[in-house]
């Protein structure tokens, strides 16, 4: 059992390095396909075997996806944040420090994850049920702040905000199997890759140090790792949250202006928010992401001893992860200056666009509504950056539906 459980980590740890490299292939959806294949993988294996190879490609790819998002500007809705500073020090020639510092982060949240254990076993189902009372409260709170606090364009930000929730509200009422694909890869994929393929962006070559030359001062840490502890215990049950809004409730909660506080910050919290929502599985029988909805058919009756297990690894796979990433990132940053950032995008919008079209519905009608969405969300997306509206405000595309969904 011990060496079919080291080999799911091996093995998982490899999987979210694809789904992490690949633009537009979301761990939910990669979740969501190995549920279709449970009946024949669990005559191959045990549901503790599969779910831990489900728990380290996901804790793996918190660790990769920023590469994508920094080098290549491909995010998903969990690292999109990351695209203004990591472009910005792309565009410097310091994309490769952009990771390191998001991978301090992701290595950072594996301790907080597990200061948290015991407080979401024992605190959170006591309090739950009120939490829950409060929901449509919470959300609204939480989205009316991120509004209030810019400091320019509230009404655009407002407007944005709405037209996103009701285009989220559109898409989740299609008769379409995975509406969120093209929606997201819309919003914050496909609009990021036109816009740099019409700026006709040159990547300089990058720099590449040793880690020790890559440095945060201890309080610099100390005050990233504070505000990820604030900001993200709630993304890990409240619904329509994720780790974009609550990598802006950290930042402002505690002043953070640097850009690499701001970059640790969002590695922090990507695998705090992906490693708890496994917790809250045992503690509340609720899932926050796709993985974790996974493991809960594969194991509707989570114990103690395969708790323990997925937290061992989150751990392990998490510090493998680290290393991996580090190499992954040196071989990106040496290349990245001698491809054709052009092409490149519109290879990548190219494989975005197939992604929706495959993976969103099979059958012809379904197909055709997913591009429909995917255009419409691809062109919300570019009206957001050339107006200058921070892209966090489109995640009202999942926080409107949710607040309607509670309140009526």
């Amino acid at each position: 059992m011990f060496w079919e459980l080291l080999l799911a980590i091996f093995i998982g740890v490899n999987a979210g390095i694809i789904t992490g490299l690949i633009p537009g292939i979301h761990i939910n959806l990669i979740s969501i396909i190995l549920l279709s294949f449970t009946p024949f993988l669990l005559n191959l294996t045990s549901p503790l075997t599969l779910a831990v190879f489900i728990v380290s490609m996901a804790i793996t790819h918190t660790f990769i996806d920023f590469i994508p998002s920094i080098f290549l500007g491909a995010p998903d809705e969990d690292s999109f944040l990351s695209i203004l500073p990591g472009h910005r020090l792309l565009l410097q020639g310091r994309g490769y420090f952009a990771i390191i510092y998001t991978l301090y982060g992701s290595l950072s949240a594996l301790i907080i994850i597990l200061l948290f254990v015991p407080l979401f076993i024992y605190l959170l189902p006591l309090t739950y049920s009120f939490i829950q009372k409060l929901m449509p409260i919470i959300l609204i709170t939480i989205s009316s702040y991120l509004i209030l606090v810019e400091k320019e364009n509230k009404s655009w930000s407002l407007i944005i905000f709405l037209l996103a929730g009701f285009l989220g509200i559109a898409s989740l009422n299609l008769n379409i199997n995975e509406p969120l694909l093209p929606l997201l890869t819309g919003l914050f994929g496909a609009s990021n890759l036109i816009i740099s393929i019409n700026q006709k962006t040159k990547i300089p070559e990058q720099k590449i140090y040793p880690l020790k030359n890559i440095r945060m001062n201890k309080k610099s840490i100390a005050k990233a790792s504070l505000a990820s502890i604030i900001a993200s215990p709630f993304t890990a049950f409240l619904p329509g949250l994720g780790a974009s809004q609550a990598a802006l409730i950290g930042q402002q909660s505690l002043n953070i202006k640097d850009q690499r506080q701001f970059l640790f910050l969002l590695g922090a919290i990507n695998t705090i928010v992906m490693g708890l929502s496994f917790i809250t599985i045992y503690s509340i029988q609720r899932t926050r992401t796709g993985a974790a909805v996974a493991i809960s058919k594969i194991i509707p009756n989570l114990n103690p001893a395969s708790l323990t297990i997925i937290i061992l690894t989150i751990t392990i796979s998490g510090i493998l992860s680290f290393f991996l990433a580090i190499q992954i990132s040196k071989i990106s940053a040496r290349n990245i200056s001698k491809i054709n950032y052009q092409k490149l995008s519109l290879i990548i919008l190219s494989l975005l666009t197939i992604i929706v079209i495959i993976f969103s519905d099979l059958s012809l009608s379904g197909a055709i509504l997913a591009l429909v969405i995917f255009i419409t969300s691809t062109s919300l997306g570019i009206f957001t950056i050339t107006k200058g509206i921070r892209r966090i405000h489109l995640m009202g595309c999942l926080l409107l539906p949710t607040i309607l969904f509670y309140l009526l």
